[in-house]
C-alpha cells in the first residue's frame, strides 16, 4: 500500500486562487519502479477553501458542498477511467467516509486520519469533530481520497491529465 500522490489536483473555480507558492506536495514515486505491477494506491487530494471551514453558518455550508461536487465530479470521472481501463477505484463520500462505488460497505474510512498518516498533517479535536491542519491553509482545507488497485504510472498518468490549480 502507497501513498503515490501529493495533494491540490482538484481544479478551483477561476474566482479561487491556489497560493501555493513552493511545492510542498509529496515528489512522485518513480513510475519505472512500478511500472505494469498492480499495487493498492491511495490517492489524497485537498482543496483550498475560500473560508476557514470550522466556522459555522450558511456561506460555510455553501462552500463544504461546493467543494464536495467539485471533489464528487472528480473522484467520479477518475474512477470511471481507471474502471474502464480494468482496474478497481473507489472515492470516498468525505461527509460519511463510505465508499462511492463499491456497493454495501459500512466501513467507513476518517479523511482527516487519512491525511495524518498518509501526508503527516496536523489534526485536533474540537469537541466529537477532529480538524484537519493544511500546513499552509490552515483549517480552510477540505481533504477527500481516492483509492485505486491499479499501476502507478497508469494511475500518475491519469491524475496528470488533469487541468492542476497555477501556482
Amino acid at each position: 500500500f502507497r501513498h503515490v500522490f501529493g495533494d491540490q489536483y482538484l481544479e478551483q473555480s477561476p474566482s479561487s486562487s491556489m497560493q501555493d507558492d513552493d511545492d510542498d506536495a509529496m515528489d512522485m514515486v518513480d513510475s519505472n519502479e512500478s511500472e505494469g505491477r498492480l499495487e493498492l494506491l491511495a490517492i489524497p487530494t485537498n482543496q483550498k477553501a475560500l473560508k476557514d471551514l470550522v466556522a459555522i453558518g450558511d456561506d460555510i455550508e455553501k462552500e463544504k458542498d461546493r467543494l464536495l461536487n467539485v471533489f464528487l465530479n472528480f473522484g467520479r470521472d477518475l474512477c470511471q477511467k481507471l474502471r474502464a481501463k480494468g482496474y478497481w477505484a473507489d472515492f470516498i463520500d468525505p461527509c460519511s467516509g463510505l465508499p462511492m462505488l463499491t456497493l454495501n460497505c459500512n466501513k467507513v474510512y476518517s479523511e482527516v486520519d487519512g491525511m495524518e498518516c498518509l501526508l503527516n498533517y496536523r489534526a485536533y479535536s474540537a469537541g466529537f469533530c477532529k480538524i484537519l491542519v493544511h500546513p499552509k491553509w490552515g483549517s480552510a482545507v477540505y481533504p477527500a481520497t481516492i483509492f485505486a488497485h491499479a499501476p502507478v504510472d497508469v494511475a500518475n498518468e491519469l491524475v496528470k491529465s488533469y487541468p492542476t490549480p497555477q501556482t
